[in-house]
This record gives structure tokens, C-alpha cells and sequence, in this order.
């Protein structure tokens, strides 16, 4: 993923930097507002994280801009104000999630995350491999013209494992991913969601195939081994 970060405090800046990059993204650090707007013009960013005290135009204006222009870029809020009508203003402005300040790095980069796959989720239609579609706006399974009955953390797991075709993903990154604010979702009930999709995609020619110390890898069943 591609990021932006707008934060005119160096020290936050260089720290939120790093754990951002420490996923593997890339992000670009402005301290001002006024840039913002041309910027999600010209490059194709994945999230934008906003504070809003910032010098010269503040967050709530730099948003304001960037939606007037119809933008719609999944945009994180950060701030040191923790009123409700702020929160309120920020969300009705079109921020897609607001975080106060002081908060976990860790928590910074889920939310960062959930944007991104929800905005990926509106932007493309389906998710295909072999015989198997995802509609992703109708939230539905099939397998040729015949629908699959999943649950909703099936749906998740596939979701993660299709967006990722060909690649390894560990059972770590699967549970960082859909477990949101449940926090009773553990290892061993990724495996069970895992063993279930495979006796149910096994009949579409799809196998989850287990790398040892690794992961999980979705691929078709007469894919090389």
C-alpha cells in the first residue's frame, strides 16, 4: 500500500512513519494541509492519515478540500481532541475512522489495514480463481452458478486468501486481519474456518494447502505442488 501521512510533529511523524513502513508500505509524510488535495490528484494513495492540528489550514478544512474535490481516498483522523462533537464533525466531514491521541502504534496500523480492505472491497466488483467467484457487493459465494453457503468468517478467511493468490499468508496475518474488536478469536479457530473451506472448495478444484512453518497458500488443485 501506498500512504499518506499529514502530522506536523516530527517525533509522531518519524514514529508513525516507521510502523507503517514496518508493513511492508510506503508512506509520504507532509506537514501541512494545503498540499493534500493536489497530491491525492496526482498519486494513487490507499489511505490517507490526517491529524487535524496542523499549521496553516487545519485537518477539518484539509478534509473538507479533498472531498469537495471527489476524492474518496479512505481518510484516518488523528487528534489530540477527544470531544464528541469533534468526532462528530470529522466522521459528517468524510473521514472514514478517527483515533485519539495518545494511541497504540499497533492500533493505528489495523485501522489503517480495515480501510484498506474495505475500500478495496467497493472497488472491485468480484474476486476470481477457477470456477470460484466472490461477489464482493452482494457479499456472495459461487462456484460456477451454483452458490456456496459460508458463513461470515468464512467469508473473511477466503476473502483475505483470495485477495492473496499465489502467495503464502500466515495464520497470524489471517487473525490480525478479520479479528476487529473480537478479541476471543484465536489460532486454533482460524484452522477450524481453514478446515471448513477446504471441504467446501475441494468440489470447485480449489485446495487451501498447508506450508509447514509458513502458512496457508489458495490455489487450484492441480497446481504444482
Amino acid at each position: 500500500m501506498k500512504l499518506l501521512l499529514v502530522e506536523d510533529d516530527p517525533a509522531l511523524a518519524n514514529s508513525t512513519t516507521r510502523a507503517l513502513q514496518s508493513q511492508g508500505w510506503t508512506v509520504d509524510w507532509t506537514t501541512r494541509g494545503e498540499p493534500v488535495p493536489q497530491s491525492l490528484r496526482q498519486d494513487a494513495y490507499d489511505v490517507v492519515v490526517l491529524d487535524i492540528g496542523l499549521a496553516g489550514i487545519d485537518g477539518f478544512e484539509t478534509l473538507r478540500r479533498v472531498r469537495a474535490q471527489g476524492t474518496t481516498t479512505p481518510v484516518l483522523m488523528l487528534t489530540a481532541r477527544d470531544a464528541v462533537e469533534d468526532r462528530v464533525r470529522g466522521l459528517e466531514g468524510g473521514a472514514d475512522d478517527y483515533l485519539v491521541k495518545p494511541f497504540a502504534l499497533a492500533e493505528l496500523v489495523a485501522r489503517v489495514r480495515v480501510l484498506s480492505r474495505r475500500a478495496q472491497a467497493r472497488s472491485d466488483d468480484a474476486l476470481t480463481l477457477g470456477e470460484l467467484r466472490m461477489d464482493l457487493a452482494a457479499r456472495r459465494v459461487f462456484v460456477g452458478d451454483k452458490a456456496l453457503e459460508i458463513s461470515a468468517r468464512e467469508w473473511s478467511v477466503l476473502e483475505f486468501l483470495l485477495a492473496r493468490v499465489g502467495k503464502v499468508v500466515a495464520k497470524e496475518q489471517i487473525l490480525q486481519a478479520i479479528a476487529g474488536w473480537d478479541e476471543s478469536l484465536s489460532g486454533n479457530a482460524i484452522e477450524v474456518y481453514v478446515s471448513r473451506l477446504r471441504a467446501k472448495l475441494e468440489p470447485a478444484g480449489l485446495r487451501i494447502r498447508t506450508v509447514r512453518g509458513f502458512g496457508y497458500l489458495l490455489e487450484t488443485a492441480d497446481a504444482a505442488p
